[in-house]
């Protein structure tokens, strides 16, 4: 059965002729709004912060984007959504021909795991069996469960300082309709990056006839987040400066994970130059080190300028012996 339909474009409220830069700037909106560090009502702003993760998640990647686009494009006519013909959805939420799997507690949902996780179902060789205990019936074979993976949403804030996760893994029997659920904790260790994966032993399908149960492996997507970006253990932020600050050099404050502090802009800062902060950035493993933090600058031109603002901008352009093109 196909998941419920999600409406991304709601979800971030833009057309569905949105623009890249029109879907970055809804979601950046609506994620300072709803952050669960800023919010007064924590739980109803983290259920609606991954609402609106799991929407930029799709709608911001163009390859996802076409995807979602082709499924939906007929999900509210009547009879209700079905996908089209053809479509291959994500086999974590597939699981194979008698058995389908649904997660609790990733921060996405059944929709996005089903068509849009890029999880899978592991198996062993055709023919694979396990040693049987003594004693275990050799009805069969016995043989160990696959591995599932799936994907675990983590924000910045956690993969900064690590944090438990309970998660509940459901086993629906095509067959008989028989649902199993398994309930357990996850550690997310600090410094987890995005894309790394958590193993979690046994919890993947049950074995069959005495077999072990497979593993279940989370693949860690940072959430999104208004104001930071990561690559590896490195944090990014982009930097909004005037352009007599990027002249003349400022001293501005910028945020980190550890709280806000003071950046010096050197004169003479040229647009999209980068400037770096070393061990402010996510922890690298159990050494104690840090990635770092890097400032790309934005120089920003005023989009209205006063009447005494032009003239000293025309004064400006009249004085200055600087010529760009020379």
């Amino acid at each position: 059965m196909p998941a419920q339909f999600k409406d991304y474009y709601t979800t971030l409220g833009v057309s569905r002729d949105a623009t890249p830069d029109d879907i970055k700037k809804a979601f950046r909106k609506l994620a300072r709004q709803y952050h669960p560090d800023t919010a007064k009502d924590k739980k109803t702003a983290e259920e609606k912060f991954k609402e609106i993760n799991e929407a930029n998640e799709v709608l911001g990647d163009p390859e996802k984007r076409k995807k979602y686009d082709t499924l939906g494009a007929r999900w509210n006519d009547a009879g209700g959504f079905e996908p089209p013909p053809g479509w291959q959805q994500a086999d974590a939420g597939a699981g194979g021909q008698d058995q389908e799997f649904h997660f609790g507690g990733t921060g996405f949902s059944d929709f996005f795991e089903q068509y849009f996780s890029g999880g899978s179902r592991y198996g062993f060789p055709q023919g694979f069996e396990e040693e049987i205990p003594t004693g275990t019936t050799r009805q069969g074979g016995a043989r160990r469960g696959h591995d599932i993976e799936g994907d675990i949403l983590v924000t910045l804030e956690e993969a900064m300082h690590g944090t438990q996760r309970p998660i509940s893994l459901q086993t629906v029997n095509r067959q008989t309709g028989a649902v199993e659920t398994h309930e357990f904790q996850v550690r997310i260790p600090p410094g987890a990056t995005d894309g790394r994966r958590i193993r979690v032993p046994g919890q993947g399908e049950p074995g069959r006839n005495g077999g072990a149960a497979g593993d279940l492996y989370l693949r860690v997507r940072h959430a999104s987040h208004p104001d930071f970006t990561t690559r590896e253990a490195d944090l990014h932020h982009e930097l909004d400066v005037a352009p007599w600050e990027a002249v003349l050099g400022a001293e501005v404050i910028v945020p980190t994970l550890d709280g806000s502090i003071k950046l010096r802009l050197p004169a003479g800062t040229e647009d999209r130059q980068q400037l770096r902060v070393r061990g402010k950035g996510l922890p690298k493993g159990k050494t104690g080190e840090r990635g770092d933090f890097f400032v790309t600058v934005n120089v920003v031109l005023p989009a209205q300028v006063s009447d005494d603002e032009r003239k000293l901008w025309e004064q400006l352009r009249a004085t200055s012996t600087f010529n760009p093109r020379a």
